[in-house]
């Protein structure tokens, strides 16, 4: 929705919060207006030469905690008061933003009577979350407040609802649906091809060390495991704000390498952690036959096998969060990085030689670029980084290439049958629905 105005994400917000039926009182319009117009503005602006970003949670200090859990875990957040409450305005939010990291925390706002809004403390453990939406934790605790709006560059807000993203209000553009196209759609399918190494390299591993497990039961972890690498790869990149472009090809014609390279170790580290994650529950999984059978200890034998495969499983697991580190970081050299099939880095600080353009290129609405959902675009109304990616895929149509703003948006490009299509508001943190949330504590 172009056009948008912070009023429209607090109409939206004002509707999701009416459709929960939370037994607490609901703000009136007004105070969401004023809430959202507080921090878009605040967007804007620098604290100590730097931009803004915080995080703020909605939540009422008279009753912070209505419903907690029967099971509270360690790491569950907490609310800290302030001493008196500070009222809401862009200079306090930027000010207070240098204290509350969105990483590790954030500032916990509420309205009085008169329907002025103000913060009146912070909320910790903030981490876990964000850990849990990059993809760097399986596991993350439900979240305070009614919900959370985050400042994540100038004019950008993003609304959530524990883990649910609602919307983003972007400038003048009000996102509310972002595309899943890494798990459905040419580019989910394209993607779960190139995991034929890892699938190939696990399934032999189980045929001759687990004859008793069945490949078919680990095959969406393998198909997870890599679209998750996938996109904390992408993650990462958006982190450093640089820019940058990530190209999946066959070969290397059309392209001028400055930088080559083979670097194989995400892969290979990929296949590590599938082996030790498979002998890890191998070995759990006796041990729980062993001692709900009746037996009443459990062999040394046994033991270490279950200790030692956790332990790899850990490793392996930061392994690949290295690797992910290695390769993001060279994206900040003007060029592309340039992968094969297997996700091996052949190089970095590619430039893409092709030249012949597609007269129109094609705006996909949807993850699976259906006929209807397409629409046409003129490519010369790119940057460059963006027609050269666009002249690559449509010369080398078994290409994947995706190009990453400065401001952290990504764009994908494929040639499917005879048209370039290209997505936008690409999905690549863990958010949930309603009904995959209700799931998940189940």
């Amino acid at each position: 929705m172009e056009n948008s105005r912070p009023n429209d994400l607090a109409v939206l917000v004002q509707h999701k919060l009416r459709l929960t039926k939370s037994s607490s009182t609901l703000p009136e319009l007004k105070v969401l207006e004023d809430l959202f117009d507080c921090l878009f503005y605040s967007s804007m602006c620098k604290e100590e030469s730097e931009l803004i970003r915080v995080t703020v949670t909605f939540i009422d200090p008279k009753n912070p905690d209505p419903a907690p859990p029967r099971h509270i875990v360690p790491e569950r957040w907490s609310c800290v008061a302030f001493d008196h409450h500070v009222m809401m305005t862009t200079k306090s939010l930027a000010k207070l933003s240098k204290a509350a990291d969105p990483a590790s925390s954030s500032l916990a706002v509420y309205y009085d009577e008169k329907g002025c809004i103000y913060i009146w403390g912070m909320i910790d453990q903030a981490m876990h979350y964000q850990n849990f939406l990059n993809y760097e934790s399986d596991t993350g605790s439900e979240q305070p407040g009614l919900f959370q709006v985050s400042i994540s560059d100038i004019g950008t807000l993003n609304v959530l609802f524990d883990y649910e993203l609602l919307a983003t209000l972007k400038h003048n553009v009000l996102v509310k649906r972002y595309l899943d196209v890494l798990t459905i759609g040419p580019i989910s399918k394209m993607l779960r091809k190139n995991a034929d190494f890892l699938k190939i390299a696990v399934k032999n591993y189980i045929e001759q060390n687990h004859p008793g497990e069945s490949y078919t039961d680990w095959e969406n972890f393998l198909d997870g495991l890599w679209i998750q690498t996938f996109s904390r790869l992408l993650l990462k990149i958006q982190n450093y704000q640089h820019g940058g472009a990530i190209l999946i090809a066959d070969d290397s014609a059309d392209l001028d390498v400055k930088y080559r390279i083979h670097y194989e170790r995400l892969t290979l580290a990929m296949v590590s952690h599938a082996r030790a994650a498979i002998d890890n529950f191998v070995a759990e999984s006796k041990i729980e036959g062993d001692l709900s059978s009746g037996k009443r200890s459990v062999s040394k034998s046994l033991y270490l096998r279950e200790t030692g495969s956790f332990y790899d499983k850990k490793g392996t697991g930061d392994e690949i969060k290295g690797a992910i580190s290695f390769i993001a970081s060279q994206t900040c050299v003007d060029g592309v990085v340039l992968f094969n099939r297997s996700m091996v880095s052949n190089g970095f600080g590619a430039v893409l030689r092709a030249k012949k353009m597609p007269r129109k290129i094609y705006v996909s609405s949807t993850a699976t670029a259906t006929p209807k959902s397409l629409e046409p675009h003129d490519p010369r109304h790119y940057g460059t980084r963006h027609r050269s990616m666009i002249a690559y895929c449509w010369n080398h149509p078994s290409s994947l290439g995706l190009v990453i703003s400065q401001d952290g948006d990504i764009r994908a490009f494929s040639k499917v049958e005879d048209k370039l299509i290209m997505w936008e508001n690409i999905k690549t943190q863990q958010y949930l629905t309603g009904r995959s949330q209700k799931q998940r504590k189940a």
